[in-house]
C-alpha cells in the first residue's frame, strides 16, 4: 500500500513533476506556513515544472497550473493551484477530497512562462488515510 506517489512527464528539454500526498504527512508547521489544512480526507498535489540546462541540470519553471481531479463515480473537482517560492524553487500546490481508497484520477495542464504550449499531465493515484 503506497501512501504517497510522484512522478513526471517529459516533453522535450521541460518536464512537469507531481506528487500527490495526504495533507496529514505535512507537519503542523509546514501546513500552516502554506496555508494548507491538515485533515484525514484532504489530500495535496504537488506540481513542479522543470526545465533542462544545457549541463543536463534542472532549473525551476514559473507559469501556470490549472486542473482537475474526479473520482472513480466521475464527480469532478476542480484544483486551484497556489503558486509558491522558496528560494529558487518554484511550485504548484493545491488541496484536494478523497475518501480512503479511492481512485483519484488527475487531468492537469501546466503552462511554463514564455512557452508557446500546453503541457498536459494525466494520472490516477488511491491514497489511503493514516
Amino acid at each position: 500500500m503506497q501512501l504517497h506517489a510522484a512522478g513526471n512527464q517529459d516533453f522535450g528539454d521541460i518536464q512537469v513533476h507531481w506528487s500527490v500526498l495526504p495533507s496529514t504527512f505535512l507537519s503542523p508547521e509546514v501546513a500552516k506556513a502554506n496555508n494548507l489544512q491538515r485533515s484525514k480526507g484532504i489530500g495535496i498535489i504537488n506540481i513542479a515544472i522543470m526545465k533542462e540546462n544545457e549541463d543536463g541540470t534542472m532549473s525551476p519553471m514559473s507559469g501556470q497550473v490549472e486542473g482537475k481531479v474526479s473520482n472513480d463515480i466521475q464527480q469532478v473537482r476542480f484544483l486551484a493551484f497556489r503558486r509558491v517560492q522558496e528560494g529558487d524553487a518554484v511550485y504548484f500546490i493545491a488541496e484536494y477530497q478523497y475518501s480512503s481508497g479511492e481512485l483519484m484520477t488527475f487531468n492537469v495542464t501546466a503552462r511554463p512562462t514564455g512557452e508557446q504550449r500546453d503541457l498536459p499531465v494525466r494520472f490516477a493515484h488511491t491514497l489511503f488515510s493514516d
